[in-house]
Protein backbone atom coordinates (compact mmCIF):
# COMPACT_ATOMS: atom_id res chain seq x y z
CA UNK A 1 0.00 0.00 0.00
CA UNK A 2 0.90 3.41 -1.01
CA UNK A 3 -0.44 6.95 0.54
CA UNK A 4 0.34 10.20 -0.82
CA UNK A 5 -1.10 13.34 0.37
CA UNK A 6 -2.25 16.56 -1.42
CA UNK A 7 -3.17 20.31 -0.29
CA UNK A 8 -5.89 20.92 -3.48
CA UNK A 9 -6.11 24.72 -3.49
CA UNK A 10 -9.99 26.05 -4.53
CA UNK A 11 -12.23 22.96 -3.29
CA UNK A 12 -15.18 24.68 -1.71
CA UNK A 13 -17.99 22.03 -1.20
CA UNK A 14 -19.05 18.20 -1.84
CA UNK A 15 -19.25 18.73 -5.86
CA UNK A 16 -15.38 19.79 -5.47
CA UNK A 17 -14.76 16.76 -3.37
CA UNK A 18 -16.67 14.32 -6.15
CA UNK A 19 -15.13 15.86 -9.04
CA UNK A 20 -11.36 15.36 -7.79
CA UNK A 21 -12.68 11.78 -6.32
CA UNK A 22 -13.37 10.62 -9.58
CA UNK A 23 -10.74 12.08 -11.26
CA UNK A 24 -7.90 9.87 -8.95
CA UNK A 25 -9.84 7.10 -8.85
CA UNK A 26 -9.70 6.94 -12.88
CA UNK A 27 -5.82 6.44 -12.21
CA UNK A 28 -4.89 2.60 -12.35
CA UNK A 29 -3.52 1.16 -8.83
CA UNK A 30 -5.54 3.79 -6.99
CA UNK A 31 -7.77 2.35 -4.39
CA UNK A 32 -8.96 4.65 -2.57
CA UNK A 33 -9.49 8.46 -2.36
CA UNK A 34 -10.30 10.70 1.28
CA UNK A 35 -10.58 14.12 0.84
CA UNK A 36 -10.80 16.68 4.02
CA UNK A 37 -12.46 19.55 2.62
CA UNK A 38 -10.97 22.77 4.16
CA UNK A 39 -13.16 25.83 2.62
CA UNK A 40 -11.05 29.35 2.18
CA UNK A 41 -7.85 27.01 2.68
CA UNK A 42 -6.28 23.98 1.10
CA UNK A 43 -7.81 20.60 1.09
CA UNK A 44 -6.14 17.58 2.08
CA UNK A 45 -6.71 14.94 -0.38
CA UNK A 46 -5.00 11.33 0.32
CA UNK A 47 -4.47 8.80 -2.34
CA UNK A 48 -4.47 5.10 -1.16
CA UNK A 49 -2.90 3.03 -4.49
CA UNK A 50 -1.80 -0.48 -4.50
CA UNK A 51 2.03 1.09 -5.94
CA UNK A 52 3.37 4.36 -6.27
CA UNK A 53 1.55 6.58 -8.08
CA UNK A 54 3.23 9.57 -10.36
CA UNK A 55 3.37 12.62 -8.81
CA UNK A 56 2.80 14.44 -12.63
CA UNK A 57 -0.38 11.78 -13.33
CA UNK A 58 -2.11 12.87 -9.46
CA UNK A 59 -1.31 16.42 -10.40
CA UNK A 60 -3.12 16.13 -13.85
CA UNK A 61 -5.84 14.40 -12.38
CA UNK A 62 -6.94 17.30 -10.05
CA UNK A 63 -5.99 19.63 -12.42
CA UNK A 64 -8.75 17.39 -14.91
CA UNK A 65 -11.09 18.76 -11.77
CA UNK A 66 -10.54 21.96 -12.35
CA UNK A 67 -8.49 22.47 -9.41
CA UNK A 68 -4.68 22.88 -8.50
CA UNK A 69 -2.27 20.56 -5.91
CA UNK A 70 -0.33 23.48 -4.12
CA UNK A 71 2.16 20.49 -2.34
CA UNK A 72 2.78 17.08 -2.58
Amino acid sequence: MNTELLLVEGMTCEHCVMSVTEELTEIDGVSDVAVQLVPGGASRVTVTSDAPVDADALRGAVAEAGYEVVRS
